[in-house]
């Protein structure tokens, strides 16, 4: 005879399991700010002290306008595999030798949360 497990244990493990997976833009900030700011600024504005040596100008990330338009998995793809993977510049490098998925996922969240208009998920 099957073994029934209690609703509340359930529940308990269902949710651990989802904030485990849960996306954490106070870590996506800190990914941020090694992996990305050289080009795209502290604040995401495409104003980094590496940006004035490109070719092309850095996404600035704050402006919603823009950046709403974005699925997280485009966002995802840019991140891990580079600009091109997006239809971006090739001057974005991949990252996804160095970033684990999960902290490519903290920082596509980080990113949501400075774009101006805020993003909305389903919004788009």
């Amino acid at each position: 005879m099957a073994r029934r497990i209690p609703a509340l244990v359930l529940f308990a493990v269902l949710s651990a399991a989802s904030m485990a997976s849960a996306q954490n833009k106070e870590e996506g900030k800190k990914f941020y700010v090694t992996y990305c700011s050289s080009c795209h600024g502290d604040s995401g504005k495409g104003d980094g002290p590496a940006a004035a040596s490109l070719p092309v100008k850095p996404a600035n990330h704050t402006d919603g306008n823009v950046m709403n338009k974005l699925s997280d998995k485009t966002l995802f793809d840019i991140i891990a595999k580079g600009g091109p993977a997006g239809g971006k510049s090739n001057f974005m490098p991949a990252w996804g030798g160095a970033l684990k998925e999960n902290q490519i996922q903290d920082i596509v969240a980080y990113l949501r949360s400075i774009a101006n208009p805020p993003y909305k998920a389903g919004g788009k």
